[in-house]
């Protein structure tokens, strides 16, 4: 951002310095001129200066400079110290443009809650703040509008611009019964629709709040730049006041020539070129990733997911769709159309995919008075009453642990139905493999990745066909969600530096163990946002390996600047302690150092699509 007082400054202190040397002043008129420029162009500093040392934190760039370019002042270099603070702010200035870049690169993602929206009420439309709109409230959105609340579709059709809240470019569908974010755009048509969660509750509310709690996570690296600040500033300082005081205390050298090198030597060891550009490193890769739809919790994240690399996929829902159709019905002892009916009304006290699967299958009312839920058994079916028969649907183990024998399948999952204690047949469902799976997984190899693996509670057979269908290195099949944390905390005692991708409440242990957890889709669950680290907008597998490589990019942006900047300062440090460098050198090299790692620092900002 333009700051024109401050540039106004600049100019006018190098302007007053010009015209002094041009005059040729010299004396107490040099030093009336000389002064007028520095308090011009360096009040910000003297102020901030003073304010630290009130408040106990004297080891700062501020300090630094204040006590480098007055002591100038008393040595009788009064250019010199004039023209250190005109680096110092132009250095300031660039620091500031860089920083608001970085803000405005993420903009749009802080305007993704518009500031009203339309209820329909008996009384016409009324314009209501979204904090005040209830659920069970309908709204009516216009061509060109933010979808104020998440809600469903129950009127209308129309074209979704969900770039803000996805990073996906192409504007997606919605008709009746699709649900819809809050923060997206209708592109155009009419929507009516129905709220579904609060204005604290909303996708748009969520997302904003998790980049706002990213940037108060410090990666290792940040961190190792605040110690490093704190323990690197007193100690240069005290090295300062050694080289001014030992040679002229104790071998008798000039007081002014060593002054003149302790006061270079402060000014060469401000540490702003590493402290700024470190943090506005991960600044940018995180507001590059929450552009492409990556939602990554903080630095610390951040430069967890550059260095995983063994990466655990769930199935359903994740590699997959997670939209099941029956494909086969193979009774055993009863009709066709009764096992349909039998497995319909025990699923539907569930809302698993499958389910619903089964329910579009049998394509019947349900009369819930006919069914009762007895018992759910985690990651194995359901026990249910229907028309006062005992119905068990279920995997292969929920049958076992009922003591019957099951028809196998070759290909799909497999549930399988009993009725009063009798194996009654099979129903065979497919879900269908996400475009972008295949793609994923060979961008993960190409990234270095060791391992991809897939855990399912399906069948061996149906994960086998995934894993040979998306190239995943492994799969491990038929395991319950205790078990699949399991396998995680395997891998990860071995070594390995993992990250699990799930898609819902299951896969929440799994999430929150690994050294990475990424939900997928997951502004639909909250369990899957409170435990992951790394939210993926959208359902697309590839965002984890372009998630991958803007960590990558950035710990490899952020380490360049901590080695480029601390080599320059040491060769500087050098130099300024042997005299071979001026006060106006050293702060034309800091400030130099400085704008280069701060525009490596910008280069996290640009995310490859």
């Amino acid at each position: 951002m333009f700051n024109p007082m401050k540039v106004a400054r600049i100019l006018a202190s190098f302007s007053m310095i010009i015209a002094a040397m041009a005059i040729g002043l010299d004396g107490a008129e040099a030093l009336f001129v000389f002064t007028i420029a520095y308090v011009i162009v360096g009040y910000e500093v003297l102020w901030r200066a003073m304010t630290d040392m009130v408040h106990l934190r004297p080891f700062n760039e501020n300090t630094l400079m204040t006590i480098a370019t007055l002591g100038a002042f008393i040595i009788g270099e009064y250019m010199e110290g004039v023209a250190v603070l005109i680096f110092y702010q132009t250095g300031e200035y660039f620091q500031e443009y860089a920083v608001n870049k970085s803000r405005r690169s993420i903009k749009s993602l802080m305007n993704l809650m518009p500031d009203s929206a339309n209820v329909k009420t008996d009384d016409g439309i009324v314009t209501k703040s979204p904090s005040e709109v209830g659920v069970g409230e309908i709204v009516i959105i216009r061509p060109g509008e933010r979808i104020p609340l998440d809600c469903t579709v129950i009127e209308g059709s129309a074209m979704i611009d969900t770039s803000s809240m996805t990073g996906e470019s192409v504007p997606r569908g919605a008709s009746v019964g699709d649900h819809l974010f809050s923060g997206c755009i209708c592109a155009n048509g009419v929507l009516v629709a129905k709220v579904t969660s609060t204005h604290d509750d909303s996708a748009a509310t969520k997302v904003l709040t998790m980049i706002e709690e990213a940037y108060e996570c410090k990666s290792k690296s940040e961190a190792f730049v605040t110690k490093f600040a704190k323990y690197y500033t007193p100690i240069v300082a005290l090295c300062a006041l050694l080289l001014a005081t030992i040679p002229t205390f104790v071998f008798n050298q000039d007081l002014n020539e060593w002054t003149y090198r302790a006061l270079t030597f402060l000014v060469i060891s401000c540490p702003c070129a590493v402290v700024i550009s470190v943090p506005l490193s991960f600044f940018g890769g995180i507001g590059g990733s929450s552009k492409a739809g990556i939602l990554i919790k903080g630095g610390n994240y951040l430069e967890a997911l550059a260095n995983v690399d063994t990466v655990i996929f769930d199935k359903t829902g994740t590699l997959t769709k997670g939209v099941f159709k029956v494909i086969k019905v193979s009774p055993v002892s009863i009709s066709e159309r009764d096992l349909l009916m039998f497995a319909a009304y025990s699923e539907f006290h569930s809302n698993h995919p499958i389910a619903n699967g089964i329910l579009s299958a049998f394509d019947e009312p349900i009369d819930e008075s006919r069914t009762k839920l007895i018992e759910e058994a985690s990651g194995q079916g359901l026990i249910s009453v229907v028309d006062g028969r005992e119905v068990l649907v279920g995997n292969r183990k929920l049958m076992e642990a009922h003591g019957m024998d099951v028809q196998e399948e070759t290909f799909g999952t497999i549930v399988h139905v009993a009725v009063d204690g009798d194996y009654a047949g099979c129903i065979v469902i497919s879900d269908i493999i996400k475009d972008d799976s295949k793609k994923a997984i060979s961008d993960l190899k190409g990234l270095g990745i060791k391992e991809v693996c897939i855990l399912t509670g399906d069948s061996k057979a149906v994960g086998m066909h995934v894993a040979n269908e998306v190239g995943a290195d492994s799969v491990i099949s038929e395991l319950l969600p205790g078990e699949k944390l399991e396998v995680v905390l395997g891998k990860i005692v071995d070594g390995r530096r993992v990250a699990f991708v799930g898609d819902g409440i299951n896969d929440a242990p799994s999430i929150a163990r690994a050294d990475v957890g990424i939900a997928m889709g997951g502004l639909g669950s909250d369990a899957a946002i409170e435990s992951a680290d790394v939210v993926i907008l959208d359902d697309m597998p590839s965002k984890i390996p372009l998630g991958i490589k803007i960590a990558k990019k950035t710990r490899n942006i952020a380490l360049m600047n901590i080695v480029f900047a601390i080599g320059v300062k040491i060769l500087f440090l050098i130099g300024g302690a042997l005299g071979l460098i001026s006060l106006t050198h050293a702060i034309f090299a800091d400030v130099g150092v400085s704008v280069i790692a701060i525009v490596n620092a910008m280069r996290a900002l640009r995310v490859p699509r």
